[in-house]
């Protein structure tokens, strides 16, 4: 079977990329004789919670929710309870063409039953409407049998942003000043800028799970993003760019050196393309960046090691665990625990604290990303991988920030002996095919190699190859570690979650390259 997929959204309002994206429906359980009953525990928990507290969401709710949603039997049953604000100003050549707000506010109920998962969700806390949703869940994977509810305790977890950070109550009028300020500032750096968008897009979203087996969690998470896209003309000729940054902080982290490098980014890279040309078309050695080039190690690696994929024997990573699959140079992670990352998380949406992953050491394959489903299959815990969109959606695995560890080169040294090859620095989308590992992706930005130097620019260039295949033939990994600061956001089963990526330089002994 073939699954292609591929969503790599920079902003909803800037620009996007829509491609297929993987699919599917849990299968139907036969329906059991008659409904079970279950007892109800009662949390201790030694604070009331946001949702008690603005919504009136009680313990005895919950438990009497969590019952209904185990009512038919399962191993395992969930809630999860949301509240976003999300805000973003648009500005245009200096205007102001859009300002928005708005307010997501809602609890899904999920009953599993080994392979099959029950989920419906309530846009209401009132206690008849979220019985309603629990129902649902219970009647799509009854179970013949039924398990304990376990008395829910706090999870007690670290902190890598702020919980005081607040976008909730944010003043418009602060946004539509740094918008106007970045737009002036980026229109400024030449002549030939015909167009400026700035974009400025937040929300606090506070979440709180409550699981069957006993985990009571809450978090906080406050995010920001800001993207600028920028259009120069030069007589007949244009060219376009953008730049974005992004980070779980509040609005006071905006500092000007951030303004300054996203405004010099995105001028600098839509500038060289008046001087960029296009490589000869082949199969030539590849040099990529460190930082933002790691969208290929995202893409054309990171799917694949995500756990329900390999343990539905769809990914080209199913069977090589413990086996080499990459240089000894290469190690690759994923985490959950970067300071103020705009991919970090405290826990997973599933009530996991998060972790650092590792994936890949020295070359050989060690592990994959794990939500609650796929650790229990594979008899693990879970990696703090299961992710959601909002609560209309049910949790499956997905990446946070995922890493290349530096290697022992310095960057120089990957130029060396390449007669002709690429030097790729910025890309713009791409293609995966999961079971197989093909993919194709367009970079915006590079360079020539030409005898271990970097010469000519260029644009406009695909790159075709196969994850796995990739990562045999990297060669040599440099000491120039990045996380790049682009605030990106991923596809998976129609559901959009904010990501990052970062890698040192590395070098790959050739990849086919799509040129003229």
């Amino acid at each position: 079977m073939s699954w292609t997929r591929r969503e790599f959204i920079t902003t909803g309002a800037l620009a996007s990329l829509s491609l297929p994206l993987l699919g599917g429906c849990p299968k139907k359980a036969e329906p059991v004789a008659a409904t079970q009953e279950i007892i109800q525990p009662t949390v201790v928990t030694n604070k009331p919670s946001y949702f008690e507290n603005h919504f009136g969401v009680t313990p005895e709710m919950i438990d009497k929710v969590l019952a209904k949603t185990m009512s038919r039997g399962g191993s395992f049953g969930d809630l999860f309870f949301e509240h976003t604000k999300n805000g973003s100003v648009r500005m245009r050549n200096g205007k102001v063409t859009e300002a928005s707000s708005e307010v997501a506010l809602g609890m899904g109920a999920r009953c599993v039953n080994k392979d099959q998962v029950g989920y419906a969700y309530s846009e209401s806390f009132e206690l008849e409407d979220m019985l309603r949703a629990a129902e649902a869940a219970s009647s799509i994977a009854p179970g013949k049998e039924s398990v304990e509810i376990k008395p829910r305790h706090d999870v007690d977890f670290e902190r890598y942003y702020s919980q005081a950070a607040d976008w909730s109550a944010f003043d418009l009028s602060k946004a539509v000043a740094l918008v106007q300020k970045i737009e002036s500032q980026a229109r400024a750096k030449s002549a030939d800028i015909i167009e400026v968008t700035v974009l400025m897009q937040w929300n606090q979203r506070n979440i709180m799970i409550n699981t069957s087996d006993g985990i009571n969690a809450e978090d906080r998470q406050p995010i920001y993003r800001l993207w600028i896209t920028m259009v120069m003309r030069r007589g007949d000729e244009r060219q376009s760019n953008m730049a974005g940054y992004g980070a779980k902080a509040d609005f006071e982290s905006i500092t000007q050196r951030i303004i300054d490098d996203l405004v010099n980014e995105v001028y600098v890279n839509t500038e060289i393309l008046f001087h960029s040309v296009r490589p000869k078309a082949g199969e030539w050695p590849i040099v990529l960046e460190a930082g933002e080039a790691a969208i290929l190690l995202h893409e054309a690696i990171g799917h694949g090691l995500e756990a329900d994929f390999n343990r539905k024997d769809l990914s080209i990573f199913s069977s090589k665990l413990n086996q080499r699959v990459a240089s000894d140079e290469v190690t690759i992670g994923d985490s959950g625990i970067v300071r103020d990352s705009y991919g970090a998380y405290n826990i997973d949406d599933e009530g996991h604290a998060c972790e650092d992953t590792l994936l890949v050491e020295n070359g050989i394959l060690r592990g994959y990303l794990h939500d609650r489903i796929s650790a229990d299959h594979y008899h693990l815990k879970s990696t703090g991988n299961g992710r959601r969109e909002s609560y209309k959606h049910k949790p499956i695995p997905r990446m946070r920030v995922t890493y290349m560890k530096n290697g022992p080169h310095e960057k120089e040294e990957l130029l060396d002996g390449i007669k002709y090859g690429i030097y790729c620095s910025t890309f713009t989308n791409g293609v995966v095919n999961i079971g197989q590992g093909d993919y194709t992706f367009y970079m915006k930005n590079g360079y020539l190699i030409e005898d271990g130097k970097l010469t000519t620019p260029i644009k406009d260039v695909n790159l075709i190859g196969n994850g796995p295949d990739t990562l045999s033939k990297i060669d040599m990994v440099a000491n120039n570690y990045k996380c790049d600061t682009c605030p990106g956001y991923c596809g998976k089963k129609n559901q959009r979650v904010p990501v990052k990526f970062g890698m040192p330089s590395i070098r790959v002994t050739h990849i086919t390259v799509g040129g003229v």
